[in-house]
């Protein structure tokens, strides 16, 4: 809950061939149930379908139960409401470009999300005229927002929620429910497996897929379990998101402190149970009073996954160095510039001294002075090396802010995406990519979530997705043959080669996963020891 459960959507192959005309709206047999989809041009689909029981009442903040057996008549036509959501407005500080208040404008609006506690549900698109026996490859989207907010009915592909992030304090770690939207996800991933035949996909070739926080969540399915996939997924692929530095469960006790008191049940006894009793729009309201993504503290997230001893035993960056890892085909990249969004919220930040004191305070607690140095010395204030990246002295939105952009963005996103992946070449295949495309916009160059265009395009980005998804392999065709397209070679320790996005007349290349060596070799070195 407190964050919420972040929509997962299944994505059976795109469909080419054209939509035959029925009398009959499609139809799929689900145990003893119909559930009735809608035609949308050359796919069908199959919206809102419960994978759970609704965690209200008595079953908020516990860890999701199966549901019964399908009975009866459905209506599959409409998208479900999303999750309880905390939604953050970015922040627009003065002398922005009218191109980036667009944009920005833009992240801040969009229709209502309409949200419910019960929003456990799944949503399946398929090609109009697969059959039962299609034997189709599945993609399932776990959208992003930062544990925090989303909505799948935002993404034009497909369908529907599943992430609920409360349970992060130390009485949920003893009641046994933290983590409960990755647990979540691990569900609708066993729903998949069991129901997706009916739909015309293949339970054994299913590929995670998330962006952001989306991403994260894929991230942490592959190293959980002792990185044992029970079969659920067999390649996974992630954009802007990897292996975030997660701490232990105590690390929320503030929130979840300020958050029970905000609903007056700090003084319970079970102060579990008294917030499954709290009106739902009491305990939304008190969602909304803690920090959201966009806030001063911006990446340092409250309701992030944390260490509880189950679904994650160690700090997801140790679980890679133990090879607690799922052992399938997978793609990891960045944006450029993926910092600059959530640096906006700093801008009051101008000098050398408040820089240190808010990185002391916000991600490194426990860190050494000398360690917090050594970073600082890695990320110095020099507007050209700062982010939007190559851009010399442009987009100084203030003194510091390029200076954060950059370090910011390399701790969360490109520092754990380098390291995850210079672990794992050789043991498994890899492929990364960088997106430099958006890279002229100013103030925020090539920002966080601007990948997500390379595939809701379509793009040449969605070539590769679905030939990865086919056959593992981004480079190979629908036949098996190797694509005609620009070749994206495998990720290795010797040649880390990545697929870039480019503006222009060019746009693709080859790139090396080389830059900025200090300053991410310093971060991932204190974030191994320190995480937050």
């Amino acid at each position: 809950m407190f964050a919420p459960r972040i929509v997962t959507v299944v994505l059976l192959a795109f469909a080419t061939a054209p939509l035959a005309r029925s009398q009959a709206p499609p139809s799929v047999n689900l145990d003893s149930a119909t559930f009735i989809g809608n035609a949308s041009g050359v796919v069908t689909q199959f919206l809102g379908i419960p994978f759970a029981l609704p965690p209200v009442g008595d079953l908020r903040l516990r860890l999701p139960r199966p549901n019964v057996p399908y009975t009866g008549v459905h209506n599959a036509s409409t998208f479900g409401p999303a999750c309880i959501q905390q939604p953050g407005q970015v922040t627009i500080p003065a002398g922005v470009s009218p191109a980036t208040l667009q944009v920005l404008t833009g992240i801040n609006g969009g229709p209502p999300i309409v949200d419910s506690e019960d929003c456990l549900s799944i949503n399946v698109v398929k090609p109009a005229d697969a059959t039962e026996s299609a034997n189709l490859p599945v993609l399932v989207w776990i959208y992003g927002g930062g544990f925090e907010t989303g909505a799948s009915a935002r993404y034009n592909i497909c369908l529907k929620p599943l992430f609920s992030a409360l349970g992060f304090p130390v009485e949920a770690q003893e009641a046994g429910v933290c983590n409960l939207g990755l647990h979540d996800q691990r569900l609708a991933l066993q729903w998949i497996q069991k129901y997706i035949q009916a739909f015309g996909g293949d339970p054994s070739k299913v590929t995670i897929w998330g962006e952001s926080a989306g991403a994260i969540s894929v991230a942490l399915q592959l190293v959980t379990n002792g990185g044992n996939s029970e079969g659920l997924f067999s390649s996974a692929f992630m954009q802007s998101g990897s292996f975030f530095p997660a701490g232990p469960v105590a690390e929320g006790q503030p929130f979840y402190d300020a958050l029970v008191a905000n609903v007056s049940c700090a003084a319970a006894n079970d102060t579990l149970q008294c917030l499954r009793e709290v009106p739902i729009d009491r305990l939304r309201t008190a969602i909304n009073a803690s920090p959201n993504i966009f806030a001063f503290q911006a990446l340092n997230l409250a309701w992030q996954p944390r260490v509880d001893g189950v679904f994650l035993q160690d700090d997801p960056q140790t679980l890679v160095l133990q090879n607690s890892v799922a052992n399938v085909p997978l793609v990891s990249g960045d944006c450029d510039d993926e910092g600059t969004l959530f640096s906006l919220s700093t801008t009051n930040l101008t000098t050398d001294a408040e820089v240190r004191t808010y990185l002391a305070a916000n991600y490194f607690k426990n860190v050494s002075s000398a360690d917090i140095d050594a970073i600082l010395a890695a990320y110095p204030n020099d507007t050209a090396q700062g982010s939007p990246f190559d851009t010399g002295a442009d987009n100084a939105l203030t003194p510091q802010f390029k200076r954060l952009a950059a370090l910011q963005g390399d701790l969360v996103g490109q520092a754990p995406r380098r390291f995850f992946l210079q672990q794992r070449a050789g043991k498994q295949p890899v492929f990364s990519f960088l997106s430099k495309r958006f890279k002229t916009l100013p103030d925020l160059g090539a920002f966080h979530s601007s990948d997500v265009g390379l595939i809701y395009g379509p793009s040449d980005m969605t070539d590769y997705l679905i030939r990865f998804a086919t056959h593992l392999d981004p480079n190979v065709d629908a036949n098996g043959d190797p694509s005609a397209n620009f070749l994206w070679p495998r990720y290795t320790t010797a040649a880390p080669q990545m697929l870039t996005f480019l503006d222009g007349a060019v746009p693709l290349s080859i790139t090396l996963d080389t830059y900025r060596a200090e300053g991410m070799a310093e971060l991932t070195r204190v974030t191994l020891a320190h995480a937050f």
